[in-house]
């Protein structure tokens, strides 16, 4: 979501503050680049881990009334959040293809959800 997106660029422009000082544009290898790209998607996951399992809300699925439990009806677990986020990756390297399933599944669950065990609910409106 837009909300999540913009709240996560903010955490990656502090997460990204001290990589100058591990790596510089002449003289990064391979290796140092792939241990920063591994850093910055431990950081995303643990952005979404974190509301996943604190309320099972992000910023953005608390704005548009969405909550996230496990199909038991639990919330998450740091274990389930890692699937779930592994699961969204497979999603987006599918090209957006576990992300769409949502419209074809009786459910209404995308990849993610399903291989993570966890649904997401629309929560009632306040009176």
């Amino acid at each position: 979501m837009l909300y999540d997106g913009f709240l996560l660029a903010g955490v990656m422009i502090v997460a990204a503050i001290p990589l100058p000082f591990f790596q510089s544009a002449a003289d990064a290898s391979a290796g140092v680049r792939a241990l920063i790209q591994i850093y910055l998607v431990v950081v995303c996951f643990l952005f979404f881990g974190w509301f996943w399992t604190h309320g099972g809300q992000t910023l953005g699925m608390r704005a548009w009334r969405l909550q996230l439990y496990r199909i038991d009806g639990q919330n998450l677990t740091w274990s389930t959040a890692v699937v779930r986020f592994l699961s969204a990756l497979l999603s987006w390297l599918a090209l957006g293809l576990g992300f769409f399933w949502v419209a074809i599944d009786p459910q209404n669950r995308a990849w993610h959800d399903r291989l993570s065990k966890s649904v997401v609910v629309v929560l009632p409106r306040r009176s």
